[in-house]
């Protein structure tokens, strides 16, 4: 088993991945699985922070397209963020790991405020940093926040989680010639308008420098292969 490359990680997961093989909520088989694999990262002395997205409760976009005010829709997605962080903690616990929520919205009676000092402090002792709320403010998404984030944890690389293998050149599901890229640049990400984050979250990776690797969450053994160094998904950096 090789040695890590990178010493810490911001994982990036969509709420949509602990959906599992449900409509709506969580799929605790998903979330004991994610939560052993974090747990194999934590065991080799590699630093995790997590975001996780609220789309598999609320997405405020489609609230607000329902005809909701997107202000109140957006906080309503902010506190589904919160509910699957707290659900991340438990499973990461029973696995014994521990765990920190930390919200840009003030809960103080589930969980801490983020504060990023205080987050950096909880990775060097080996905690799990939970990242929930996104921004704490609306009209961003939890790609937005998972950018700065990282940034500010002094990250060394950011692992946007998805359904699929990469980053392809058109939907693979309905597109037989559709290819996956190795390696992409920002600006190619954003010239092309390609499927990997939004265009916010993106600029602020190509303006600090913050590597993305896309990959499939549900390939077994992905995220070990990648803080290995091995050629896993899709990497965006600078050309």
């Amino acid at each position: 088993m090789a040695d890590p490359v990178y010493r810490r990680i911001l994982l990036k997961l969509s709420g949509e991945a602990l959906l599992g093989e449900a409509d709506y909520g969580i799929d605790p088989e998903v979330l004991r699985r994610l939560a052993a694999e974090v747990h194999a990262l934590i065991d080799r002395g590699v630093e995790v922070a997590l975001v996780i997205g609220g789309g598999n409760i609320f997405r405020g976009a489609g609230l607000a397209a329902s005809g909701m005010d997107r202000v109140s829709a957006d906080h309503m997605g902010m506190l589904a963020t919160v509910m699957n962080g707290l659900a991340m903690q438990d499973a990461l616990e029973h696995e014994g790991v521990f765990t920190r929520v930390m919200s840009a919205v003030k809960i103080n009676q589930v969980c801490e405020d983020y504060i990023r000092r205080r987050a950096v402090r909880h990775l060097e002792k080996g905690r799990v940093v939970i990242l929930a709320a996104g921004t704490g403010n609306p009209f961003f998404t939890t790609d937005s926040a998972a950018s700065p984030r990282s940034v500010e944890i002094g990250a060394d690389v950011m692992l946007k989680a998805t359904k699929v293998d990469g980053v392809y050149s058109a939907d693979p599901v309905n597109d037989d010639s559709a290819f996956r890229y190795e390696r992409l640049t920002y600006d190619r990400v954003l010239d092309e308008r390609l499927s990997v984050m939004d265009a916010t979250a993106i600029v602020m990776c190509r303006d600090q420098n913050m590597p993305i690797i896309v990959f499939d969450i549900n390939r077994p053994g992905a995220l070990a292969s990648i803080v290995e160094g091995e050629n896993v998904g899709t990497r965006v950096e600078r050309g």
